[in-house]
């Protein structure tokens, strides 16, 4: 069973995300070995964001999907059809809106998400 997290920041320079230190967040995530992955995407919802989702999913045996970025709702649509063309099942992908959050904030999110996840 192997559970990754990636974490999507809108490009970086969206202001929702200027309080937050993104590799910090991962480090704390993998330091304490909540998951068995981490990556950063600038931006999960562009072409080239399908594309690594579907390869990502596909190719490294994931059971449980985290990503940490926009309303999960958003997430759902915004990456149906890469995970379904990555054969993932979508009921294993969960995500957590950290948006104008903090370092510690985004960070208590994100392991919020994964302790309730079974």
């Amino acid at each position: 069973m192997k559970k990754a997290l990636l974490l999507c920041v809108c490009q970086g320079t969206c202001p929702s995300f200027k309080d937050m230190n993104t590799m910090e967040i991962l480090n704390r995530i993998r330091r304490e070995k909540l998951v068995d992955m981490v990556a950063l995407h600038p931006q999960l919802c562009a072409d080239d964001g399908d594309i690594f989702l579907a390869s990502f999913l596909k190719d490294h045996d994931i059971t449980h999907f985290f990503v940490a970025g926009c309303d999960y709702s958003m997430q759902r649509k915004m990456f149906r059809d890469a995970i379904e063309n990555s054969g993932f099942d979508k009921s294993r992908h969960y995500g957590a809106d950290i948006r104008n959050m903090n370092t510690d904030q985004a960070t208590d999110a994100i392991k919020k998400l994964i302790s309730e996840t079974k």
